[in-house]
């Protein structure tokens, strides 16, 4: 073989070398030092995809991985979702960044994972399978041998159901190793078990906190140590507010493609006496009071895995038909385990309805670093009197906790009574008095 350098001027000095035998050894020599080519390259380097855990939000840099959907070996689609990833605010879907083979997980069901490392691996170079009809031809041939060794249990059983009950019993004596089986298999249900005397059995059975219900008892309790809570309460005949509903309902949702409902006149009214009471929206940071000028409304929604409160931005220039379309999104997305962390970042202030459960009275928990929460109750047709009789109207309980570090009693007071007039005549807004 040819070389560089020295070694081929001594060949030039020693023997007479001719174009066209330089240009071979040239070529030669470029073909010994040329890389391979491009698509081996490609494909020896850029086959194995990985997967990194995904950001999740500003404040949340680690999740337990919830669910993981596929096993190593089966086939994923570009965008298919591998597995569900559980951190203290939301769920979020890990999908897969390219189609093929998934061929290595880094972590399983219930591991901590940190935002941007590794989760999967995916071979993009694995064809994909043409149907199902692979995947299920190797279960009956794993599965084979146990059903070979079964099957002669699998032929003793209809004899031994086919006999009379003394004569199972009797086997049972006879036999105690084949009974021992069907007593184990009886003992997971040990809360339908009824003794002797006819009374059910008291079982017990743990079960782990998921990351929101972590979280939610951490701030609550935070809540509790860190803020002077106070709530106050007032009552508010809703009969205007159901009438003005009952009568443009229809109409409202004809020309507005959303529902009317109770949720769109309360932030409306919160709206306005926050405008009265700046204070009542503002937050202590540290030795110093934050006032804010824009109203961003949290609304707490009940899921199955925990309460959310998702935000309902810059309620002061949203119309009705505004606040009503975004509260059905988001209660779409709350039932769908949608919600995003920016769908929950901020807020300044809370509404909670506890009236949908049928809740008469209760005192609400602060959102922290918010200062003061709303709880709206059910409503209920109480005697009152209005004038000189006494007439039956539906009232309502409102609840407002406060911060009593930031918020006095005047103020608390004062807010709550403005709602009250608001939505008892809610003329007073198209005034804006």
């Amino acid at each position: 073989m040819i070389r560089s350098g020295v070694q081929i001027s001594k060949l030039f000095w020693r023997k007479p070398v001719s174009f066209h035998s330089l240009n071979k050894g040239v070529r030669l020599a470029q073909e010994v030092r040329a890389p391979a080519p491009l698509a081996f390259q490609s494909r020896f380097y850029f086959s194995k995809k990985k997967v990194v855990v995904p950001k999740m939000g500003d404040s949340i840099t680690d999740g337990v991985v919830f669910q993981i959907t596929k096993n190593v070996g089966d086939y994923v689609e570009l965008d298919e979702v591998v597995a569900i990833i559980e951190t203290d605010k939301i769920k979020v879907d890990l999908r897969s960044t390219d189609a093929g083979v998934l061929s290595q997980l880094y972590a399983k069901e219930g591991d901590t994972v940190q935002v941007g490392k590794d989760f999967l691996e995916v071979d993009t170079t694995a064809a994909k399978p043409e149907g199902k009809a692979a995947p299920a031809e190797k279960k009956p041939a794993a599965a084979q041998p146990a059903q070979q060794q079964a099957q002669p249990q699998q032929q003793q059983q209809p004899q031994q159901q086919a006999q009379p009950q003394p004569q199972q019993q009797t086997a049972a004596k006879e036999e105690p190793s084949k009974a021992a089986p069907k007593a184990a298999e009886s003992k997971p249900k040990p809360a339908s078990t009824i003794g002797a005397s006819g009374v059910k059995s008291r079982g017990e059975r743990k079960e782990t906190m998921n990351r929101m219900r972590q979280r939610i008892a951490q701030r609550l309790k935070e809540a509790q140590n860190t803020a002077a809570m106070l709530t106050t309460f007032q009552e508010v005949d809703m009969s205007t507010v159901i009438e003005l509903r009952n009568t443009y309902k229809d109409e409202f949702q004809k020309k507005q493609n959303a529902k009317l409902g109770f949720m769109s006149f309360f932030v409306k009214a919160s709206v306005a006496a926050l405008r009265e009471q700046p204070i009542v929206n503002a937050y202590i940071n540290g030795n110093e009071i934050i006032y804010r000028d824009y109203v961003d409304i949290s609304v707490a929604v009940a899921t199955p895995t925990g309460l959310i409160v998702p935000v309902l931005r810059n309620c002061e220039s949203l119309s009705f038909a505004d606040i009503e379309r975004n509260l059905e999104e988001l209660g779409k997305k709350g039932k769908e385990g949608k919600i995003t962390a920016e769908d929950m970042a901020g807020g300044t202030f809370t509404i909670s309805n506890g009236g949908v459960f049928g809740s008469l009275m209760g005192t609400p928990i602060l959102n922290p670093p918010q200062s003061a929460i709303l709880g709206m109750h059910a409503i209920v047709n109480r005697p009152v009197v209005r004038g000189e009789q006494i007439v039956a109207r539906p009232m309502m309980y409102l609840a407002l906790t406060y911060d009593h570090r930031l918020i006095d009693g005047r103020e608390a007071v004062t807010f709550l009574k403005k709602i009250q007039l608001v939505l008892e005549d809610p003329r007073r807004l198209l005034l804006d008095i």
